[in-house]
């Protein structure tokens, strides 16, 4: 039996499943990061309330500040909100996982962002806007981003679409997935399901997103962690699959397995699941 990767990774370039928490909910952060999650995301935007958001940027300073890992959602730029959130980031004792930025547009945008941040905070640019998806190739290739991840809810808003439609979004979801692979970037990570106890739901898009060739998820609730990170997983029949491919591959000629053809396009994708299964197990 293959040695099969668990939860709990830690490490945002290659986690499957990311969890908001709200900021200003500090009685749920331990809960959450004993959830299973790969990453928890302390949410300092979309979850709290505007009477609220100096009072979740405290609770979030503590708990970061108590060595606790998560990234950060910050708020987006505009708001009177985010360069203390900026500078809460900036301040704390050690690195943050990485750094959620709402509503990413351009790489000047993010170029600014990591100045104010440490050296080598990694970003992690949510694309939820039109301009967003029209950008996402300079978003992606921007300093210090690790990986994108796709905002269909916002998105879905401005567009006056149905956030659960996954043909009026297929093409976002490509354009992020081939910007994400021209910079050299991990996978993007996929949208929200909104149904909290939707299995169904959860598992068709889950589905949907792997076949466009995402390999995280943005989850809303504990429950959901569990099948995302099954799905999210290469499987034992894939990894066998790879083993096989790239012990018959060696050679380097193109030869034949279960009547398929193997050259080395083949054989770099199997090497790449191989690496990724990997690195999920030897960091959990």
């Amino acid at each position: 039996m293959t040695e099969r990767p668990r939860p709990g990774t830690g490490n945002p370039a290659d986690a499957r499943t990311f969890l908001f928490v709200p900021g200003d909910r500090p009685d749920r952060f331990a809960k959450a990061a004993g959830s299973g999650a790969d990453v928890v995301i302390l949410d300092l935007e979309d979850a709290v309330a505007a009477d609220r958001k100096r009072e979740a940027r405290e609770h979030v300073r503590a708990w970061l500040s108590a060595g606790n890992q998560a990234a950060i959602r910050i708020n987006g730029d505009g708001t009177p909100w985010q360069a203390e959130d900026v500078a809460m980031a900036a301040g704390l004792p050690g690195p943050v996982v990485a750094v959620m930025v709402p509503k990413a547009e351009s790489g000047e945008q993010l170029a600014a962002l990591s100045r104010a941040l440490p050296a080598g905070t990694g970003i992690i640019p949510l694309i939820e806007t039109a301009a967003g998806i029209l950008n996402a190739a300079t978003v992606c290739a921007a300093a210090n981003v690790l990986r994108s991840a796709f905002g269909s809810i916002d998105l879905a808003a401005q567009l006056g679409l149905d956030h659960r439609s996954h043909a009026a979004f297929q093409y976002a979801r490509s354009a992020l997935v081939l910007a994400s692979a021209a910079a050299g970037c991990a996978a993007p990570i996929d949208g929200v399901t909104t149904g909290i106890t939707d299995k169904d739901s959860l598992r068709a898009d889950l589905a949907h997103a792997t076949t466009l060739g995402f390999t995280g998820k943005l989850c809303i609730h504990p429950r959901q962690v569990a099948p995302a990170n099954e799905r999210l997983t290469p499987s034992d029949t894939d990894l066998e699959w790879a083993r096989q491919i790239v012990a018959e591959g060696e050679s380097g000629s193109a030869k034949a397995h279960d009547g398929q053809m193997i050259d080395r396009p083949v054989m770099l994708r199997a090497e790449a699941m191989l690496a990724r299964a990997s690195r999920l197990t030897s960091s959990s």
